[in-house]
């Protein structure tokens, strides 16, 4: 049975968890506060789960979440996820982060920057462009008239692979995003990003708190890349 090594508890790793252990997948959950932290999550995952230090969640995973925020990566034990399959959520949100002038002038991507501290080379962005709540939402068995996708991007071709295959079993579709220089695509302020799982993408944003997901399948996805231009990420205020 496979596992998967989820770093980071907040809502986006708490989501993706609860997908894997529904999937029959063990869970090896960590967060910078510790195992006992997360004793609450763990006893509602479930038997397939358990509370970890972030070495743990590394070292049982076949695969790895990363999903903390940006500038948590970099205080990550060095060559901790070396070798390993990284499925990163990661997103750059100045108001959080502060400002990374090399996002700003767009001399990298966030996902080009976050592999280079990793030093990962089976490194996969998913999961970054649609909110904690769709995604137990709309994930859905394989096969199902109404399955969502999700944008995968990565410069190694046997990860996209493989990270598709996981994110099947978790309940999405995916659609290639493309390298990691093009990760952009489905960042913040495109078509691709958060909107596009809701319904009534064109609903108001005091209209969204009301809206529900709607399925969203690989064309729409790949619509929404193919239409996406790059943001100047240093006009970025949230």
């Amino acid at each position: 049975m496979a596992t998967l090594g989820i770093i980071g508890s907040g809502n986006i790793g708490s989501a993706v968890a609860r997908l894997a252990v529904a999937a029959d997948m063990n869970v090896v959950i960590a967060n910078s506060r510790g195992p006992e932290s997360l004793q609450d999550l763990v006893a509602e995952l479930g038997p397939l789960a358990k509370a970890g230090t972030v070495e743990e969640a590394a070292n049982a995973g076949d695969a790895v979440v990363l999903s903390i925020p940006l500038v948590a990566v970099k205080n990550l034990p060095e060559g901790l996820l070396a070798g390993k399959l990284v499925l990163d959520t990661s997103n750059y949100y100045p108001s959080r982060d502060g400002r990374i002038q090399e996002l700003d002038d767009s001399t990298v991507t966030t996902s080009e920057m976050v592999r280079d501290q990793l030093g990962a080379d089976q490194y996969v962005k998913v999961f970054n462009n649609i909110t904690a709540a769709h995604i137990p939402a709309l994930a859905r068995p394989e096969g199902a008239a109404d399955r969502s996708a999700l944008p995968i991007a990565g410069d190694d071709a046997a990860a996209k692979s493989e990270a598709a295959a996981i994110i099947g079993q978790l309940g999405f579709d995916t659609v290639d995003g493309g390298t990691l220089a093009e990760s952009w695509r489905f960042e913040p302020d495109t078509p691709a990003y958060g909107r596009i799982y809701f319904s009534d993408p064109n609903a108001s944003d005091q209209q969204l708190a009301s809206t529900p997901p709607g399925m969203t399948p690989s064309d729409q996805v790949q619509s929404a890349l193919d239409a996406a231009t790059r943001v100047n990420v240093a006009q970025r205020r949230f």
